[in-house]
């Protein structure tokens, strides 16, 4: 029939009735997903209005499903930290990372408590979290910078004469803290993903607390010697000089156990250095010692997070919460150098043991 091919005409004709169907009112927009025709004008506005709710607009030239298709290349939104919310974390940060009663498992318990949107395994919060632990390290080396500088010269000495001289006590602290240092960051670039992801709930961290309190009433009970009243007394680092490299690498290995939310590195390796021997003023600086060059080292490996694309956003909060954590590391350290003078790590086993217990028990009861 003029030219058609047999059938042409019956299918033209199902068009047509197709497009007038589509033009009444009341056409259902299920027909659309049945092979019963098309939306209307007004369903079909209403279903892109729906599916593009707090989606970034298209232009107004832009081709439809524009919008849609842009938004799905969009990273996911997260709540942005607070000025509020980062003054408060970089002050416990300050606090609790010289304290032997863990930082990170504070930094996990305390935004489920108060109701923070805030995860451990957040990429925006790992990445503020990089700005407070690069100040918690640059703290700690101008605290310890006199020692530093003794160390640094007598590892050049020992390198130079190829030995460690008998009396050389800066060389000898120097290479100890190279042996522990080592293969804590070791263990620590291997297992820090997995144990963040596998312990990163706030009930796991409140679990991990009280053991990490009992572990330090353990340090305690099971001390190589009891204190004395002239432990604190002339330099420490003669003192620590004298410990093994066996015990070096042991106490240093022991930092990465903080990786698990709730166990604290500076306890850890505060025991380690009771059970060698030390006063709890040398273990405690022995720990400090130690930490610096890990702490440093990872925030700087992940710096370039906060100073790229993963920083937007946070960048502000974090540059807060950085000050914030450089004061109270200051005033820690200080304090605890004083305190370990003369006391020990049984109160803060039994803090540990009684704020995991409470917050196990809030978290179970649905807080």
């Amino acid at each position: 029939m003029n030219g058609e091919r047999p059938g042409e005409h019956e299918h033209k004709h199902q068009s047509h009735e197709r497009v007038a169907r589509a033009a009444q009112p009341g056409t259902n927009r299920k027909a659309a997903h049945t092979g019963g025709g098309y939306p209307n004008t007004e369903a079909a506005s209403q279903f892109l209005r729906s599916t593009t709710h707090r989606r970034r607009a298209p232009h107004a030239f832009a081709r439809p499903g524009a919008a849609d298709r842009a938004s799905n290349l969009l990273p996911p939104v997260h709540d942005p930290i607070s000025y509020f919310q980062a003054v408060i974390l970089g002050l416990l940060q300050g606090v609790a990372e010289p304290f032997p009663v863990s930082s990170l498992g504070h930094g996990v318990i305390l935004p489920r408590l108060v109701g923070w949107n805030i995860h451990q395994n957040d990429k925006f919060f790992l990445t503020f979290l990089v700005a407070t632990h690069l100040a918690t390290a640059i703290v700690l080396l101008g605290f310890f910078l006199k020692d530093w500088v003794r160390i640094a010269r007598g590892l050049g000495r020992s390198l130079r004469d190829r030995e460690i001289g008998e009396r050389d006590h800066d060389a000898r602290l120097g290479w100890l803290l190279v042996v522990g240092t080592i293969p804590a960051g070791v263990v620590g670039l291997l297992l820090e993903t997995p144990l963040r992801s596998l312990f990163a709930s706030a009930p796991s961290a409140a679990a991990f607390l009280i053991v990490n309190g009992v572990v330090l009433l353990i340090f305690e009970r099971l001390r190589a010697r009891a204190p004395t009243a002239e432990d604190h007394l002339g330099d420490s680092d003669p003192r620590i000089a004298r410990l093994t490299w066996r015990q070096a690498i042991a106490v240093g290995t022991s930092q990465a156990t903080a990786l698990v939310p709730g166990i604290s590195r500076s306890g850890m390796t505060m025991g380690g250095g009771l059970l060698a021997g030390l006063s709890n003023e040398d273990a405690a600086r022995y720990g400090f010692l130690l930490a610096t060059p890990i702490i440093g080292a990872a925030a700087l490996l992940k710096l370039p997070e906060l100073l790229g694309p993963a920083g937007n956003g946070v960048r502000g909060p974090a540059l807060v919460a950085a000050l914030c954590a450089a004061l109270t590391t200051f005033f820690a350290v200080k304090f605890l150098l004083r305190f370990f003078e003369t006391n020990r790590l049984t109160p803060f086993g039994i803090y540990c043991i009684v704020a995991g217990v409470i917050c196990t028990l809030v978290f179970a009861l649905g807080g």
